[in-house]
């Protein structure tokens, strides 16, 4: 048994990516109790939501998981950013008949914060993992007091040093290929940011803790790749999205199969933070960057709308659909089958 097995009491070496929007705790549990860590979304949820999704995952496994939250700084709206945002997406607001002055004002993600640790105490999870950096050394704290361990996420060799000086218990290397939004923290500059299998093995170099490989690992030919780099795990997301625990959308699922699928970008058109998915109408023609949305996660509340009304009518125009570079190892199976197949790469 290696060191990350040991450190967070699992079997395998295989961490579920915690994905916000396509899976609740069903997958979380069916990776857990098939001897992987499975991992908790957190950032979307409301207290009380959390309290229930924690609540059936104590009452189905024993096995350890995960909880995973942001610590991004909240953002004040600015009226003139607010404005320029809401005069890009005018037109599609009319092509939908949809009324602009009807939308709700809102940051639709939350930081980690005094209420959610509240909320955790009650649990105690085996590990808490975050992303965007670190909470505050008091609430950092706290969760430590629960004898969990501490995961984040590094998109550079800095961000990874810095990271084993404020304590951690391992570093997630997140390569350009991942999935969903960029962990960075320390820069906004996606010049720095490199592939998994180019910044895995400096990582390794530069750091004494346990690292954890994700992006674009998809199947057992992968994780043998990043374990022969040096990593201690691996942490795979887009591989579980089409298992049936996952909570993917049909129109989701659907261009997760498709042609479409070998077409990523990373766009902070849908949260005002960079995140990598499927290429689609609204990202060919507005960006995918742009210096029009307001900053994350303040954007979301405007192109929320036109994703809703477009969905009710069989189209992804203006959905965020996540995916990292490499949808090839998708399987329509279960996900203990498919964590089960990963582990013959180990």
């Amino acid at each position: 048994m290696n060191t990350l097995q040991t450190l967070l009491g699992i079997a395998l070496p295989i961490i579920q990516a915690p994905m916000a929007g396509v899976q609740d705790h069903k997958l979380t549990l069916a990776v857990s109790n098939a001897g992987g860590l499975g991992s908790l979304p957190c950032a979307m949820l409301s207290l009380e939501t959390l309290r229930k999704e924690l609540a059936e995952i104590r009452a189905h496994t024993t096995k350890p998981y995960n909880v995973n939250f942001f610590c991004h700084q909240p953002t004040t709206p600015i009226a003139a950013r607010e404005a320029t945002w809401r005069a890009t997406l005018a037109r599609y607001y009319q092509e939908l008949g949809l009324d602009q002055d009807a939308i709700s004002a809102g940051p639709g993600r939350s930081p980690f914060s005094a209420e959610i640790a509240d909320v955790l105490s009650e649990f105690k999870p085996a590990v808490v993992s975050f992303h965007f950096g670190l909470p505050s050394p008091d609430l950092l704290a706290r969760v430590r007091s629960w004898d969990s361990k501490i995961l984040c996420s590094a998109t550079t060799v800095e961000e990874a040093l810095w990271l084993e000086a404020h304590g951690v218990d391992a570093i997630i290397a997140q390569g350009l290929e991942a999935g969903g939004h960029r962990g960075n923290f320390l820069s906004d500059d996606l010049s720095t940011h490199s592939g998994t299998f180019a910044l895995l093995p400096q990582i390794v170099r530069a750091v004494t803790l346990p690292v954890i490989a994700a992006g674009g690992i998809v199947d057992a030919s992968g994780i043998s790749a990043a374990m022969a780099l040096g990593a201690a795990g691996v942490q795979i997301g887009t591989a579980y999205m089409l298992c049936p625990e996952a909570t993917t959308s049909t129109l989701h699922r659907a261009a997760l199969k498709s042609e479409a699928a070998r077409h990523t970008a990373l766009t902070n058109l849908f949260t005002g933070r960079p995140a990598r998915g499927i290429v689609n109408r609204i990202m060919r023609e507005q960006g995918p960057i742009s210096g029009a949305p307001p900053a994350f996660p303040l954007a979301t509340a405007a192109i929320a709308p036109l994703r809703v009304m477009a969905e009710s009518q069989g189209s992804s125009d203006f959905s965020p659909l996540w995916s990292g570079q490499n949808a090839s190892g998708c399987k329509e199976i279960s996900a203990a089958d498919l964590t089960r197949e990963f582990a013959a790469g180990l």
